[in-house]
This record gives C-alpha cells, structure tokens and sequence, in this order.
C-alpha cells in the first residue's frame, strides 16, 4: 500500500495565509485588530487537537505552548481594543485566516500518531513565517495608533521564537 504524503498541507495553509493578507490591501486598525485575533484563534484552535492527538510528548508540550501564549496574545489584543473603543472588523484577511485553519483542523482531525505531530509541526513552521512575514510587511507598516504598532512589535519576537521552536521540533522529527 502506497504512503500518503502530508507534505502539501502546510504548503496549502501557506498559500492560502499568504493570499489573504495579499488580498487585503491596507488594513486598516479595526482591521489589523481582527487579523490579530484571527491569527491567534486559528493557532489555539490547532494546538487544542494537538494538546489531545500528538503523540510525542514535545508536541503536546509545544502545543500547549501555542494554546497559552496565543490566548495571552487574544486577550492583550482584546483589552488595547476595548481601550481604544476599537471593534476588531473582519476583512478579506481574517476571514480567509479562518477559513485556511478550518481546512488544517479538518486535515489533522484525518490523522493520528506520528503523522499527526508531523502535520502539525509542519504547518507550525509554515503559519507562524506566514505571521511573521505579515508582522513585519503588513500589519506594522500600516498600523496607526501606537499601541496598536508597540503591541504588534512587542509580538513579534514571541511570533518568531514560536517559530524557531516549531523548526527545532520538525528538524527532530527527521
């Protein structure tokens, strides 16, 4: 029986997050509010599964990690909105976010054990570059109030340390 590969998920979430943030122009606050939720919503949704299917205890681990940090980061983003009497607003963004973790949820719910925590880790690597990228070349540059931007940049190294770490886990796995 042949293997099937798992290798286009992440490449699927990729294209799929790149091609939103593309879509959507200049986002505006509200906007860039509601991609910020988005983004962590989707990763504790994944983390959530991963927490309870992950074979390996350094996925569970990592898992739990992502559930904790992105909440912390929904609930920061939540408080600075309800400061700044600012309404997260969805956008063409937020809503194809969405709409790419609900395809990754629907494939990993597929897969068990060692394949499982490869997926996962994968599209890890894969979603948090794909935030990073959108950190630096979207949603910063285009931030205008400045918590909103200090928020964004007091983010990123967390965004980026959650990438190291998810490549440190695939490069394990190998």
């Amino acid at each position: 029986m042949k293997k099937f590969s798992l290798g286009w998920i992440p490449g699927l979430f990729a294209l799929l997050a790149a091609t939103a943030f593309a879509q959507s122009g200049t986002p505006n606050d509200a906007q860039i509010a509601g991609i910020v939720v988005a983004a962590n919503t989707v990763d504790i949704d994944a983390g959530k599964m991963a927490e309870s299917k992950a074979q390996s205890k350094e996925v569970k681990d990592f898992a739990k990690r992502m559930v904790t940090d992105h909440t912390g980061s929904n609930k920061q983003a939540s408080a600075l909105a309800k400061k700044l009497d600012l309404k997260p607003e969805d956008s063409d963004t937020s809503k194809s976010l969405k709409k790419a973790g609900k395809a990754n949820i629907d494939k990993l719910k597929g897969l068990k054990g060692k394949d499982f925590d490869k997926a996962y880790v994968q599209n890890e690597v894969t979603y948090h570059q794909t935030v990073l990228d959108a950190i630096d070349q979207t949603l910063l540059p285009n931030a205008k109030n400045a918590e909103l931007k200090d928020l964004l940049t007091k983010t990123r190294p967390v965004i980026a340390d959650h990438l190291q770490h998810a490549k440190m886990i695939e490069k394990s796995m190998k």
